[in-house]
């Protein structure tokens, strides 16, 4: 039976950068993962996949767009399967990269199914039929979530699809229903919207995007009717009815009664975290509301055992995921990390707009108990944006009137997932909004915004 200090089930972004950190902090690391390749979910059927056609679209969108800026394309259309063929190259290239991360801190990996015996070990069930024994003085649990269902509403890969379907569909199709707001139904509907097909948003919910400031929902809500992506909120979908023509769904909005079709349903609506066949009752490992209960080490009830990422109560997002595992094995090797603030987590969403936050909303912030002050700017009033052909959206900066603590930062429009990383170091140095004022900006760039933003906290904006 092989043994190791550490053995970490699942090769996600929790996983695997967990385990090369462990790696060099001197444990000896292996990881087990179901699948023949590296990376998880979030490589080969989330994140990168996702934002890989979404660069397709955007690029698609723009060269539409090209003659406004003197650059004329002629008949501009889509290679769906060139697509596809840049997705999986993106993909192969990360996973590669992965195992020679895994070769270069000697980082062991196996190929199976893991689930735990107790007692430190771990059973690995093979392709093949055959099954080892690994044991381990820690076990890190990184198993990540899959696409969720509705009680009344499976996916079936042919008319009812899940984001998993979305990404591997070999002809565009003409319609497609959108049910769920959330940064997956939004960032699919971007991209069919662009790619050709008529697109439907529904969702349970008064606005899309529902974590997000109040704000910055209504302006990307604004943003994809002008579009031509229909959006309809406060929507619940009692039934759909599949067919060989296409999908019908009816449910009702408050009172009134309401329909759709399309040819395809897309299912947005979550993910569900996977515990299934890992043993966790026989090791003693405790759920909660189908989650892994934790300390704010990432302990299990379990002695012995960690888990992290979409397996636990925390934002289910590949950085978060990434930033625990490395949390989780550097307490298991002795040291002494700091607790996550998850205040402090950036949320991005790749849609177009795109968006990006971090901290408390208005709404969060009165709710709160703070006294609060606002500042906002949009980016019709930045030289650089209107340069990109790309004027719409704003800077909000939410912040405490009392002592200028910045509490919240919402951007929405060109590069927002970019441009949250300014907002992102300014949190974590805690920095006031008056010394985010007297951070001298670039110009003419995007982030003069932030800036400006800044100044509207305290009524000086300069520039409208």
């Amino acid at each position: 039976m092989a043994s190791f200090d550490l053995i970490v089930i699942g090769s996600g972004p929790g996983g695997y950068v967990a385990a090369i950190r462990a790696a060099q902090l001197g444990l000896s690391t292996c990881v087990v993962e179901k699948d023949p390749f590296l990376g998880g979910t979030c490589l080969h059927r989330g994140c990168i996949p996702t934002k890989a056609l979404l660069h397709t679209a955007d690029l698609l969108q723009q060269a539409r767009e090209g003659a406004k800026v003197g650059v004329v394309c002629g008949e501009v259309s889509l290679d769906l399967k060139a697509a596809h063929a840049h997705k999986r190259k993106v993909v192969t290239k990360n996973a590669k990269g992965i195992e020679f991360l895994f070769r270069k801190n000697k980082v062991s990996w196996v190929q199976g199914m893991g689930s735990l015996q107790g007692g430190g070990r771990v059973e690995v069930a093979k392709a093949d039929g055959s099954r080892d024994t690994l044991s381990a003085r820690f076990i890190l649990l990184a198993t990540g979530s899959r696409c969720g269902d509705l009680p009344h509403i499976h996916a079936d890969g042919e008319r009812i699809i899940n984001s998993d379907h979305a990404l591997e569909l070999e002809q565009v199709p003409a319609s497609v229903l959108v049910l769920g707001a959330g940064a997956v139904g939004m960032e699919f509907a971007s991209i069919y919207s662009r790619f050709g097909a008529r697109v439907t948003v529904v969702e349970l919910l008064e606005r899309v995007l529902p974590l997000e400031d109040a704000d910055v929902s209504a302006e990307v809500a604004r943003a994809f009717k002008k579009q031509g992506i229909e959006v309809h909120t406060g929507v619940n979908i009692d039934s759909v009815e599949a067919d060989e023509k296409g999908v019908r769904a009816t449910g009702r909005r408050g009172a009134e009664a309401v329909a759709f079709a399309a040819e395809r349903l897309l299912l947005a609506v979550g993910r569900r975290a996977v515990t299934e066949g890992l043993g966790l009752d026989r090791a003693g490992v405790q759920l909660e509301r189908g989650r892994v209960v934790v300390d704010s080490h990432y302990r299990t009830t379990a002695e012995g055992v960690w888990a992290i990422g979409d397996l636990i109560d925390t934002p289910w997002l590949a950085h978060v995921a990434s930033a625990e595992g490395i949390h989780a094995v550097e307490h298991m090797a002795g040291a002494n990390p700091p607790i996550i603030n998850y205040r402090q987590v950036p949320n991005c969403t790749y849609c177009w707009p795109e968006v990006g936050s971090i901290g408390l909303t208005e709404a969060q912030a009165r709710d709160g108990g703070r006294p609060v002050r606002t500042g906002s700017f949009p980016f019709s009033a930045i030289g650089k944006a209107a340069i990109l052909n790309e004027s719409g959206g704003f800077v909000k900066i939410v912040a405490d009137a009392h002592d200028d603590e910045i509490l919240g930062v919402h951007i929405v429009g060109p590069h927002a997932t970019e441009l949250i990383a300014e907002a992102e170091a300014a949190m974590r140095g805690e920095l006031t909004v008056e010394e985010l004022i007297r951070t001298i900006h670039a110009h003419p760039t995007l982030h003069e915004a932030i800036h400006e933003a800044a100044e509207a906290v305290h009524g000086a904006a300069i520039h409208i």
